[in-house]
């Protein structure tokens, strides 16, 4: 099975997505870190990758693509989460291409709907664990009394710089200028379904679950 999760900056598509690998076995297939991977790699693609990156140029639409393409023909896990792509309609279009040609199917999009007041207030209290990626709020879920990640035991915690109500506005204006025609694409498709981001993760877990089970 493979899905798209839409969502702005800080709707929780990482944390529902990390659910997703551990109790599906999907592969969340995140464009920066596809990027950082390849750079790393010494193969042919991720020579191409680290001479763009270091001549301070944009990665191309055509780079990404062939990135994803390794993956899906590596065949390694239960269906790929597509993470931060596509974000935009050509990407879109090249997306669909690609899964065509390589005998996928899109299963689902799913945009995590928020309320943009609550979000900021949200994220501007978020911090995450520098280890293993856990997500904490001072408000409703406050970093445990101990110091210690309640995950993984870590006690190296992080604020983004910037996670402030400023510059999430300039984020969210950002997001929804070059997401909107994404959602009209995907729901004209019949493949959009949109879940309330901002109810606590179980529940958006079961949102999410109730999709892909239909």
């Amino acid at each position: 099975m493979n899905i798209i999760l839409m969502g702005p900056p800080g709707a929780g598509k990482g944390t529902q997505a990390r659910h997703l690998v551990e109790t599906r076995g999907m592969v969340q297939l995140s464009t920066g870190d596809m990027l950082r991977e390849a750079k790393e790699s010494g193969t042919e693609m991720g020579t191409v990758v680290a001479g763009v990156m270091e001549r301070g140029e944009l990665v191309t639409d055509e780079i990404v693509i062939g990135l994803i393409r390794e993956k899906i023909e590596a065949g390694q896990g239960n269906g790929f989460i597509f993470d931060g792509f596509p974000r935009t309609l050509a990407q879109a279009d090249a997306l669909a291409d690609l899964l065509a040609a390589t005998g996928q199917t899109l299963d689902a999009v799913i945009e995590m709907k928020v309320d943009d007041d609550v979000l900021v207030a949200r994220i501007t209290a978020r911090s995450t664990c520098g280890n293993c990626g856990e997500v904490y709020n001072d408000n409703i879920r406050p970093q445990p009394a101990d110091g210690t990640c309640s995950n993984c035991g870590a006690s190296d915690f992080r604020r983004r710089a910037d996670d402030n109500e400023e510059s999430l506005r300039t984020r969210l204006m950002e997001y929804y200028k070059k997401t909107s025609p994404l959602i009209g694409y995907y729901y004209a498709k019949g493949d959009l379904t949109r879940v309330n981001g901002l109810a606590d993760i179980k529940t958006v877990q079961a949102s999410i679950a109730g999709v892909l089970g239909n």
